[in-house]
C-alpha cells in the first residue's frame, strides 16, 4: 500500500491491504470500521494507518497469512523495528517502537472481537523498556523566544499571523492541532478577559484566558483579516497580500516555525512543540505551580508536564560554564 494513501483513509475508494483482501468482506469492514469508528483524532488515526500498514507489508513480504500471525512473528518484527539498517540508517526510537507495539495491540484486539482473529498475537509480545525523565523537545529561553518574537516582520500580513500563532502556543502552552483548529469565534470575550476555547485531543474543549501580550498579538491580526467566521489561521495567497479561506496546517505551521527560527538566527531545529515546553518552562521558572500547569497543558499526569520542564537544564549550563581554563 502507497503510505501516501494514509492521509485518506477514509476514502472509499482506498485499496486495503492483500492480506486483508483475501480474508473477505468481513475483514475488509473490520478494517474500515477500526478506523471510522474506533478512532476519532484524526491525527492517531495517520499514525494507527501507517503502523498497521507498515507491519502488513512486512508480513506479507515474509509470506506470512494474517491468520497465521503468532506473538513470536510480532516480536520478531518489533525486535527490527528497533535495529540498525542494512544501509547504515538507525533503527526506530523505542517510543517510535512502544507505539508500533500499542498500535498492533488495539488493532488486533479489534479483529478478535470482530471475529477474524481467534486470538490477539501482539497482547503477549513485550517492548522495549522506556524511562523518560526529560522531554526531548527543543526549547527555547525567555531571551530567545524575545529574540524571535523581535525578528518577526509585522509590517506584513504572514508576520503579524506567525507571531500570534507562536504566542498562542507560547502563552497558553496548547498543541499545534489545536491552534490550528481553532475558529475565529473561538477567541471570544467574557467580562474584561479574553478567552481562548481549544478543541483538544478525545473531544474535550479547553478554555483559557488569554495573556495581555497574546491579546496584542491577536488583536493586531485580526485587524488585519476582518473575519467573523471561518478559521483563525489561514493561509497565505501566494503574492502572500493577505490570506485565503484554507485553513492553516500544521505542517506549514512547523515549516513557518523552522524558517523563523533560522531567520532569527536560533537554528532550525524548533518545532511546533517547542513554545509548549518554552511556555510551561517559564510558567514553573517564575513561580508556577505544576498543579496549576498541569491543567493549562491539559496533561492527565504531572508526570507528563514535569517532561517539558526545563529549569534543571538551565541550571546545569550554568554548572558547565564554570569549566575555565586558565
Amino acid at each position: 500500500m502507497n503510505p501516501s494513501q494514509s492521509i485518506s483513509v477514509l476514502d472509499p475508494r482506498l485499496n486495503l491491504p492483500q492480506s486483508l483482501a483475501i480474508l473477505g468482506k468481513p475483514a475488509q469492514k473490520a478494517f474500515i470500521d477500526f478506523f471510522t469508528a474506533q478512532i476519532r483524532n484524526a491525527n492517531t488515526r495517520a499514525a494507527y494507518f501507517h503502523n498497521i500498514n507498515r507491519f502488513l507489508n512486512w508480513s506479507e513480504k515474509k509470506g506470512i497469512a494474517l491468520p497465521e500471525i503468532q506473538a513470536m512473528h510480532i516480536a520478531l518484527y518489533i525486535e527490527r523495528l528497533g535495529t540498525p539498517r542494512e544501509d547504515g540508517g538507525s533503527g526506530f526510537s523505542i517510543a517510535t517502537v512502544k507505539q508500533h507495539l500499542a498500535t498492533l495491540r488495539v488493532f488486533g484486539s479489534f479483529l478478535v472481537v470482530r471475529q477474524i482473529l481467534p486470538s490477539n498475537p501482539a497482547s503477549d509480545v513485550r517492548g522495549p523498556k522506556h524511562v523518560v525523565t526529560t522531554g526531548k523537545t527543543p526549547v527555547l529561553a525567555g531571551d530567545e523566544a524575545k529574540q524571535l518574537f523581535a525578528s518577526i516582520d509585522i509590517s506584513r500580513p504572514a508576520g503579524l499571523r506567525d507571531r500570534a500563532i507562536i504566542g498562542v502556543m507560547v502563552y497558553t502552552f496548547a498543541r499545534i492541532s489545536a491552534v490550528c483548529a481553532l475558529d475565529v469565534p473561538d477567541y471570544y470575550q467574557v467580562g474584561k478577559k479574553m478567552m481562548f476555547r481549544f478543541k483538544e485531543k478525545g473531544g474535550r474543549h479547553q478554555e483559557m484566558p488569554a495573556h495581555h501580550t497574546l491579546i496584542e498579538y491577536l488583536e493586531a491580526y485580526l485587524r488585519i483579516t476582518n473575519q467573523e467566521k471561518g478559521p483563525l489561521f489561514r493561509s497565505i495567497k501566494k503574492d502572500r497580500t493577505g490570506f485565503n479561506d484554507k485553513r492553516l496546517h500544521r505542517h506549514e505551521a512547523l515549516a513557518m516555525v523552522k524558517r523563523r527560527c533560522k531567520a532569527a538566527g536560533l537554528g532550525s531545529q524548533f518545532t511546533n512543540h517547542t513554545f509548549r515546553a518554552t511556555g510551561i518552562t517559564a510558567y514553573l521558572k517564575n513561580d508556577g505551580q505544576l498543579e496549576h500547569a498541569q491543567y493549562m497543558a491539559g496533561h492527565a499526569s504531572p508526570r507528563t508536564t514535569r517532561l517539558y520542564d526545563r529549569r534543571s537544564q538551565e541550571a546545569s549550563l550554568d554548572e558547565v560554564e564554570r569549566i575555565i581554563l586558565e
